[in-house]
C-alpha cells in the first residue's frame, strides 16, 4: 500500500474551489477529494465550506460519516 501524501492545514485551505480548481475536506485526520461532487459546487455544501476540516462539523449534519465513503481519500491532515 501506497503512503498517503500529507497536507498542511493551509495546503487543505486552499483546496475551497475558489483559490485552486480541486475541492477538498478534511474529516478525523484524512483529505477527500470532493470536487467531482455536484453538491460541493463552488466549494460549499449547505453551511459547510470546503478546505476545511469538517470533523467537528458532523455532528450538526443531517448524516453520517458513512457519508465519506464515496469519496477518495487523497491525503492526511498535518
Amino acid at each position: 500500500m501506497t503512503e498517503l501524501p500529507a497536507y498542511t492545514r493551509s495546503q487543505l485551505a486552499l483546496r475551497n474551489g475558489q483559490d485552486k480548481p480541486q475541492i477538498w475536506v478534511a474529516y478525523q485526520g484524512l483529505i477527500y477529494d470532493v470536487t467531482a461532487s455536484r453538491l460541493w459546487h463552488n466549494g460549499k455544501h449547505y453551511e459547510h465550506w470546503a478546505g476545511q476540516d469538517l470533523t467537528e462539523e458532523l455532528s450538526g449534519a443531517p448524516h453520517t460519516e458513512e457519508v465519506f465513503g464515496r469519496f477518495t481519500v487523497i491525503g492526511v491532515l498535518k
